[in-house]
């Protein structure tokens, strides 16, 4: 049995993995990236973020040339299926894979293929496809191993009509003309958009009372609507019973009596932690009961030289979220400190049909902190790049104190949104009298760009307290 010891080893190469390798590399450490997989990324290059986005962007083309009069008689002779549609993503997901690969190149990290295990709170066993395993040392580690869909053992998922979120995206079924989807997160939101603006009859299926509770409810009102546009049924506050396949379909029977029989199921009701077969048990890291390594306020587990980063972790699992944090860890391992601007204060980005993009406190939880507030609005289809695009729903809501002028949340809803959030993320970055609704006052955009709605809805809201 070969032995390798470096000053730092990442288990995992998706985004947290790769923030941390980099960083790391780049204070001049030895470092080695274990990947189990055939090639590095992550399920987030692989089988979940890219892939999902680049369907979503051909669906939302499709969704608009219906709508262009100018494309509107050629429809008839555009036939795309979902199966089809996937296929969209290999490109993406090709060119994502060789440029990470060689930021780990460039970089002079080590990639070694295989699973890894510890041996001890210093020490993994790397275990090949082969059956050899390889010891390697370091003085630290990083787990990046990122997360699954969550199973329940009473559903079958090996049946052809039961899917998780990741076997959605390898479906071979064309003829598919109807989905139950349970669970009304993020990734369920965002497959109910793709599932609807395709044409399928689509039932979602929601565990709580609302959708996307931690967004403002003027936001999740607004998606509530334009699923229902759609055509996509929303259950609120339905717990499943039992999934029954039967031959060409799947029925969800629900504990209300409901039943949803449909072509496919997909199961977007939570996610477990990468942790199984690694040996965290045998050094006693704390591990939650949905496979998450607990962590303190620097991304350390009880062994203090041990971090993960990353869906491991559990929320915000987000792409963006994991990178920093890997990033963060990177640094803290390196230099004993990190800047912790780094993982606070993200902005969601959430791909449904239009898009979805937050950034600091709701209106909800101003109200429960009993801090006094406003609203500055800017309707889309009042900003000329969007009467343009003929993309006009949607909207720009900033909430601010009303004397400081101080901004505590950005919420935007429509095309584009993840982009146009970063924006106002640049202004609440500022300290002091920095951030304030003034500065949207009196800048001055490009006109017509859909960055002008930071005006509008700041000009909306002094309008309201003057």
């Amino acid at each position: 049995m070969n032995s390798r010891r470096y000053d730092a080893i990442v288990i995992g190469t998706g985004p947290a993995g790769e923030g941390a390798a980099m960083s790391l590399a780049k204070a001049g450490k030895a470092v080695a990236a274990i990947e189990k997989y055939l090639d590095v990324g992550g399920g987030c290059t692989h089988w979940g973020t890219i892939p999902s986005k680049a369907l979503r962007h051909c669906v939302q083309q499709l969704a608009d040339y219906r709508v262009d009069p100018l494309f509107q008689q050629n429809l008839a002779y555009l036939s795309l299926d979902y199966v089809r549609l996937l296929k969209s993503a290999d490109g993406v997901i090709a060119k994502q894979t060789s440029m990470r690969k060689e930021f780990y190149n460039r970089n002079r990290v080590d990639i070694l293929p295989g699973h890894a295990r510890f041996i001890d709170d210093h020490t993994v066993g790397i275990e090949t496809d082969r059956g050899a395993t390889e010891k390697i040392g370091a003085d630290y580690f990083v787990i990046a191993t990122g997360s699954r869909p969550y199973h329940p053992p009473d559903v079958n998922f090996a049946h052809a009509c039961v899917h998780d979120s990741d076997t959605i995206l390898r479906l071979t079924d064309s003829n598919a003309r109807s989905i139950t989807i349970y669970g009304a997160g993020v990734v369920g939101c965002e497959y109910a958009s793709i599932f609807g603006n395709l044409g399928f009859k689509v039932n979602l299926v929601n565990t709580r009372d609302r959708l996307l509770s931690f967004l403002d409810d003027e936001i999740t009102e607004a998606l509530g609507y334009h699923l229902r546009d759609c055509g996509v049924l929303i259950r609120h506050n339905e717990q499943y019973e039992k999934v029954e396949p039967v031959d060409d379909a799947v029925i969800l029977h629900c504990q209300s009596g409901k039943k949803f029989k449909n072509d496919l199921l997909l199961w977007a009701n939570g996610r477990t932690g990468n942790t199984q077969d690694m040996g965290l048990e045998e050094l006693s890291i704390e591990i939650n009961h949905r496979g998450q390594i607990e962590v303190n306020e620097n991304l350390q587990t009880n062994h203090p030289h041990i971090y993960a980063a990353g869906d491991v972790i559990g929320q915000p699992s987000l792409a963006s979220a994991s990178y920093d944090q890997g990033r963060f860890v990177g640094t803290h391992i390196a230099s004993g400190s990190g800047d912790r601007k780094l993982i606070q204060d993200i902005p969601t980005g959430i791909y449904t049909s239009p898009e979805i993009s937050s950034l600091g406190r709701t209106e909800r939880e101003l109200t429960a902190e009993k801090i006094p507030y406003e609203v500055g609005r800017a309707m889309f289809r009042s900003i000329a790049r969007a009467q343009i695009t003929g993309h006009t729903v949607g909207m720009v809501k900033l909430l601010f104190h009303p004397q400081t002028l101080e901004i505590f949340g950005i919420h935007c809803f429509g095309e584009q949104a993840s982009e146009i959030i970063h924006i106002g993320q640049a202004i609440m970055s500022q300290s002091g009298k920095g951030n304030t609704l003034q500065y949207f006052v009196d800048t001055t955009f490009n006109y017509p760009t859909m960055a002008e709605a930071y005006r509008v809805a700041a000009l909306n809201g002094l309008n309201r307290i003057f």
